[in-house]
């Protein structure tokens, strides 16, 4: 299953995302673990990524295109992958196109994960993540036991930056301007699914493999 899982912030993608490698046995290559694992490392690639990631803007395309083909010619990605935030343009989408086509293959299809502004700000704004081991809870639908401390580690919880309000809305305008025209782009070539993510995770999950398992 060589697959491109498109949605607005917030969407589910990476969760769902997970489910379907372990499903059909491919890796999951999220751009977002790529950059945060940067930044955390203070790499030259991390503080580039950090100043936009922080502002709620796009990584520059030759930054990400680089590391996404370096990461497609590993040898887990044979037998299929599973993209997550990327590509995130049509300019994007056209490095991708050659990129496969380079290798010899191209996108069984392109997974799109539907669910309105409203409920993404409520999602994004709402999460918190342990500052040690990264284990993820939402202030409404599952806090810690203990205000602002892990369950697993004791360590403080905390709101990325990334994750505030504010730039939660930037993070969306950009997706509408730049990354939503996707939904055609990979309609036209009759590989667009489309699935609602407004249900709870179980559902949607289940949604998700029945559309792909006519693929």
């Amino acid at each position: 299953m060589k697959l491109v899982i498109l949605g607005a912030p917030g969407a589910g993608k990476g969760t769902q995302a997970v489910v379907i490698s372990k499903k059909y046995n491919v890796p999951h290559i999220s751009t977002g673990d790529i950059f945060r694992y940067n930044i955390k490392n203070n790499t030259e690639l991390g503080k580039k990524a950090k100043e936009y990631i922080d502002n709620g803007l796009l990584v520059p395309d030759e930054v990400t295109i680089n590391i996404v083909k370096d990461r497609l010619g590993n040898e887990d990605c044979k037998s299929g992958f599973i993209l997550d935030g990327f590509p995130r343009t049509i300019q994007q989408a056209g490095k991708l196109d050659e990129i496969l086509e380079s290798m010899g293959t191209k996108l069984d299809c392109v997974l799109n994960i539907q669910v309105p502004d409203t409920e993404i700000i409520n999602r994004m704004s709402g999460r918190r993540v342990c500052s040690k081991c990264a284990m993820s809870y939402h202030i409404n639908s599952n806090p810690p036991k203990d205000k602002g401390i892990c369950n697993e580690c004791g360590s403080p919880v905390i709101q990325r930056d990334d994750d505030k309000e504010e730039t939660v809305l930037k993070r969306l305008e950009t997706y509408h301007r730049q990354t939503e025209p996707l939904i055609e782009y990979y309609d036209q070539k009759g590989l667009l699914i489309s699935v609602t993510g407004m249900d709870k995770v179980e559902q949607t999950t289940e949604s998700v493999l029945k559309a792909l398992s006519g693929v």
